[in-house]
């Protein structure tokens, strides 16, 4: 899907005005000419300019380009259904991790994306444990991230 670059530019103008408006509740420093505003109020008026800029050739080049052009894969049966799988896991991930566990959900998301773009099964359910192990370990081993535990709590390690 293709989207003209004018709603990108309003996108990019909201968000920008959004974190304009939240700096200025920012604390000054005293005798100080710059505070902790200062740097995300720049970044919100790139934003600003970046969307203008964007609505500027959107609105130009609108005679040429449609508001909205779908790309070919939208025709594509498979192709919505893995982006269907891919939507799916995420609410999955949402409301089964707590009582599954973080290694059997992503193990069984895992599965699902390679199945649905065409993996072996036996490659996909293989490389789905071991991503998952690795994954797992890097999160809650190295980078101290508390990931659920879920059915496995008994051999948690």
């Amino acid at each position: 899907m293709k989207l003209n670059d004018a709603v990108f530019g309003l996108l990019l103008m909201a968000l920008g005005a959004t974190v304009l408006v939240a700096v200025q509740g920012y604390p000054k420093i005293p005798g100080q000419p710059v505070g902790p505003a200062l740097f995300p109020g720049l970044i919100a008026a790139g934003l600003c300019v970046a969307g203008v800029l964007l609505v500027a050739r959107g609105w130009r080049l609108r005679a040429e380009r449609r508001w909205l052009a779908w790309d070919d894969w939208v025709r594509s049966p498979r192709h919505v259904l893995a982006l269907a799988v891919l939507l799916g896991s995420v609410v999955f991930y949402i409301f089964a991790s707590e009582a599954l566990g973080f290694l059997p959900t992503a193990a069984i998301i895992l599965a699902a994306l390679f199945l649905v773009l065409r993996v072996r099964p036996a490659a996909a359910i293989g490389i789905a444990v071991i991503a998952s192990l690795l994954v797992h370990t890097a999160f809650y081993k190295l980078l101290k991230v508390p990931l659920p535990w879920g059915v496995l709590k008994g051999v948690a390690w």
